[in-house]
This record gives C-alpha cells, structure tokens and sequence, in this order.
C-alpha cells in the first residue's frame, strides 16, 4: 500500500484546462487535484481524461503529488474517468458525493482491476472519499472503514453547494451551521485511522485573505490536517497556518525530554514550563512531531 502523505493545501485545477494545468505546480501546493468533476461541462468529459492522464503522468513524474476528481457513481461515468487516469504516478482518486460505503468498495474494487491489468503494485492509487451527502456524512466512519486506500477524508466542501442543498442549512460567514458535521466528519476519520482527514468548509472568497487565514486557523484548530483550495493565491496562507513552527517543534521535543528524565530519575510529578504534565501529554507531542518530521520540519 502506498504511503499517505501529509497534505496541508491541495489546488483544484480544471482537467480540461491543459495551459492551466502546467502553470499549477508553481503555486507549491502540497496536491494538485485535476477535475473531471464540476469543472468540466459533460460535453468535454471525454475530451478532458486523456489531458488528466498525460498531465497526472507528466507532473507525477517531476514529483508533483497528483490527485485526480472522478464523477460520481450515480453519473455513469466513473469507470470511464478511473480507467483513464489509474497510472504509476497517481498518488490519489477523489469520490465525490459518496453516499456510504458501497460506494467505497466499488471505486477500490475497480482501481485494483485497473492496477492489476497495467502491472501496478496493489494499493499504488488510493482513496479520498469526500462526503457531500446526508447519507453519506451520516456515515463517515463506515465509510472510512470501507478500504485500506482511505488516507484522506472530509466533508463539506462548497458554499451553498451539495451538502447544504442535501442538509438545508444556511451557509453563514461564522460557520456556526455547520460546527457539528466538521467536527462529526473529524471524529469518525480519526476512529477509522484515517491518517491525514482534510477540513471542512473550504473558502470561496478569493479576495478575503484575512477571512482565509482565520478559517485556516480554524480548521486546524478542529485537528483537520489541510484544505481544499479553489484560487493559487490561498497557498502560502494555508501552508504556513498547517505547517508547525519553530517554536511549537522546540517545545514538544522539550517536553518529552522533561518527562523522559523525570521518569529516569523516580519523580512521580512531572512539571513543564509550570504546568503538571504525564505520559498522555507525551504521546500527543511524538504524535505531533511524527506529523512535523512528515512535513519535513521537525
């Protein structure tokens, strides 16, 4: 199975927009998510999956991580989309609208036929369910149970789009509306063991940067990972509110060197910085610094 990557900003790119597609990697995205999805009219569907594949081959093999948007199930066409994109360098398919596990094991189900018949190791493409659906929200953890490719997950994604067609709440600058499936989407990917869960929300207003860094900050703050990201000009912002700092690395290793000789010594209390500190602390910062040290900056 191929190793997940933490992934802090992954830049939807139209699949059907070659010129585009080239200029993506230069924005320094984590992911690159070429879209066959609602990107791309139905007309150029079929049109837009040989550019996806030549491009996904192309960029993978410069080392750019390559995500590719299939259609869903219920549109036909997602065998099709799979069957022209499934390739070494394909590091992750994204299931739009999956309404539960079914849908999951059907995509698994076809990418391992479709690795098998090009002589790809098993588990070389994997899964990125995306829940924009009452049913499928309704069952995240079954969901993120249903294959061993689900290393990314979230919910959510557009504003006034599916899930709030699907759910019928308003969709609020505050966010209040929709706290609860965010932080349900969160809990149920992390019982599952779902490594890197992707948040939330999303942001839609191009020009309100300020606005992007504080759902940023937010969505971080929940125990999300990274975000989907619409416009190149929100990735700088993103990666840096996902990439730990100096400062919060250097405390985490001083933390757990404060208790580890604490522990040699015979203490039965372990201060830090004025705080009582344990071994449930520690095992949050190795669990955090394994996340920086994957980022590369730890």
């Amino acid at each position: 199975m191929r190793q997940a990557k933490p992934l802090r900003s992954i830049l939807f790119v139209p699949g059907n927009r070659e010129d585009r597609i080239r200029k993506a990697p230069r924005f320094q995205a984590d992911a690159l998510i070429l879209d066959l999805e609602d990107a791309v009219a139905l007309p150029d569907k079929a049109n837009a999956r040989p550019i996806v594949r030549r491009m996904v081959e192309e960029l993978g093999r410069a080392g750019q991580t390559m995500m590719v948007r299939v259609n869903d199930f219920e549109t036909g066409l997602t065998w099709a989309d799979l069957d022209a994109v499934v390739c070494p360098e394909l590091y992750c398919v994204m299931i739009p609208k999956v309404t539960g596990p079914e849908d999951v094991r059907r995509a698994d189900t076809i990418i391992e036929f479709l690795e098998r018949k090009h002589g790809l190791e098993v588990g070389t493409v994997l899964i990125y369910p995306v829940l924009e659906t009452a049913q499928g929200m309704r069952q995240a953890y079954e969901v993120g149970t249903a294959s061993r490719r689900v290393v990314h997950m979230g919910g959510l994604t557009g504003k006034d789009g599916d899930i709030a067609r699907a759910i019928g709440f308003r969709w609020t600058d505050a966010g209040h509306e929709a706290f609860y499936y965010i932080s349900k989407v969160l809990l149920d990917s992390r019982a599952a063991n779902v490594p890197y869960p992707i948040g939330g929300r999303g942001w839609w207003d191009i020009q309100d940067l300020e606005g992007l860094r504080q759902e940023a900050i937010r969505t971080r703050d929940f125990g999300y990972t990274g975000m989907l990201l619409i416009h190149p000009s929100h990735v700088a912002i993103v990666n840096e509110v996902f990439t730990p700092t100096r400062e919060e690395v250097a405390h985490w290793k001083e933390l757990i060197a404060a208790v580890e000789k604490c522990e040699r010594e015979g203490a039965s209390v372990v201060t830090f910085n004025g705080a009582m500190v344990d071994t449930a602390h520690v095992k949050v910062a190795r669990d955090l610094l394994a996340w920086a040290s994957a980022l590369g900056v730890a």
